[in-house]
């Protein structure tokens, strides 16, 4: 293994890292939900999801839950590259990381397993090499996190070869957003009176309009803004622009404006572009499909695709797309209007990605649309009709009748229709349809 004259300081940087990650507090944050297997065996935990979403303070959660089932503490080390003084960290050197943690601990190596949290480790070049060695040769489960497109799914697998899990974090779920202001969470299935419910209906047009970043929370409107609005331009820049190589940054700034200022729209690559070509933007067609797909990747927006066997329909067809999050609606919305309709099937797709649930949108024959026919990891389908206020006649009708002509379509499928509140739930609906208040439906296990 290379040596060099950089060792000794190097060595002391990391013994002083790994000491203080196992004698300062374990950062204590509103436990994250997650649908599902944490971890496999053999395998290292990736943990991705959106900048600022809460990626590292899960980290720190899984620590804190291990060292609260007994783990002893330098079973848990924690390292964040991205500090200055490792700043020229190669992976021939990785090596120095558990060498200086073995020789502190010496009595762990090869008899006790050791969890380690490798927070922005995407910054060291060939760090999957590091990492498929260390779960070949020692007693260990690693879990990786970081804000940079180097720990997206494409280039995960290719670099792990199959050795990593994904974990996805979004910003907080309606439940984790009560849980983090400390409002009560109902029981599942449990009865809620008129004025816990009206507190609980307050507090999710709350969540609507300032959505669960967790820095976020608690701030005035304009600072929320312009902290979310920092968020997005880091992502464009950093994951986008930088990762990429984008040269076509006004294109860009102009989709994402487009995009998140038209939440739950039908969006059209090929429309995009005329419209481009209209304002004098120089772009390929290719290009802003390339663009969309890094929005993606960095997992600012969310797109939903139409339910078709047919591949050529799918690509002919617009796009439903979404933002990551419901706060970042009013940053981007020019009318200025609530959009309360939006964001809540914003919030309802968000769930069914946290339930690993594979998702598209239904349009009938007849030219209706259904938000979502849902796929449940081995649970069935189901159709997924979203609708604010269906208390209108007209209203209702044609968003049940959506749902009974899809339903003719997939006769396997449930079929559900979401509603804001519970007065907004329309006063008959056919047999074979639950209606529901969303937040229910978001708080139901």
């Amino acid at each position: 293994m290379a040596t060099d004259d950089t060792t000794p300081a190097l060595r002391a940087v990391l013994a002083e890292k790994l000491g203080e990650s196992l004698t300062e507090p374990i950062p204590s944050s509103t436990p994250r939900q997650v649908h599902g297997t944490v971890s496999l065996p053999g395998k290292a935990t990736a943990v991705i999801g959106m900048r600022r979403a809460g990626k590292t303070t899960f980290l720190h959660q899984l620590r804190r839950e291990r060292l609260e089932r007994g783990v002893g503490r330098a079973c848990l080390p924690y390292l964040n590259f991205e500090d200055e003084r490792l700043v020229d960290l190669r992976a021939d050197q990785l090596h120095l990381v558990l060498e200086e943690h073995y020789r502190r601990h010496p009595s762990l190596r090869g008899k006790e397993r050791v969890t380690w949290c490798f927070d922005e480790i995407q910054v060291v070049p060939g760090w999957e090499r590091f990492v498929r060695r260390i779960l070949d040769s020692e007693s260990v489960e690693v879990f990786l996190s970081g804000s940079s497109a180097a720990l997206l799914s494409r280039e995960l697998a290719t670099a792990m070869r199959g050795r990593a899990w994904e974990v996805v974090i979004h910003p907080f779920s309606f439940e984790e957003y009560l849980r983090h202001h400390g409002l009560p969470v109902p029981e599942p299935s449990g009865v809620v009176g008129s004025r816990r419910r009206s507190a609980l209906e307050r507090a999710f047009l709350d969540y609507l309009v300032a959505g669960g970043f967790p820095e976020s929370q608690g701030m005035r409107v304009p600072n929320r803004h312009r902290l979310l609005q920092d968020y997005v331009d880091v992502a464009l820049l950093r994951d986008v622009v930088e990762r990429h190589g984008v040269t076509q940054v006004a294109g860009l700034r102009w989709l994402v404006r487009h995009l998140l200022g038209n939440a739950a729209g039908l969006f059209s690559v090929e429309k995009f572009y005329a419209s481009l070509k209209s304002q004098g933007f120089s772009i390929s067609k290719d290009t802003v499909h390339q663009l969309l797909g890094h929005l993606e990747d960095c997992f600012l927006v969310r797109t939903v695709w139409v339910e078709s066997e047919s591949e050529r329909r799918r690509m002919v067809n617009p796009r439903k797309a979404y933002p990551v999050d419901p706060g970042l609606i009013p940053v981007f919305d020019p009318s200025g209007r609530p959009n309360v309709g939006h964001a809540l099937e914003t919030v309802v797709l968000l769930e069914l990605e946290r339930r690993s649930a594979r998702v598209s949108y239904v349009r009938t024959p007849e030219g209706r649309e259904v938000d979502f026919l849902v796929r449940y990891p081995g649970a069935g389908e189901e159709l997924l009709q979203v609708c604010a206020d269906s208390t209108g006649a007209a209203v209702a009708e044609r968003e049940l009748r959506a749902l009974d002509e899809a339903g003719r379509l997939f006769p396997h499928a449930r079929r559900r229709l979401l509603t804001l509140t519970l007065d907004g739930a329309p006063r008959e609906a056919p047999p074979g349809v639950v209606v529901q208040p969303a937040y229910e439906w978001l708080l139901a296990p």
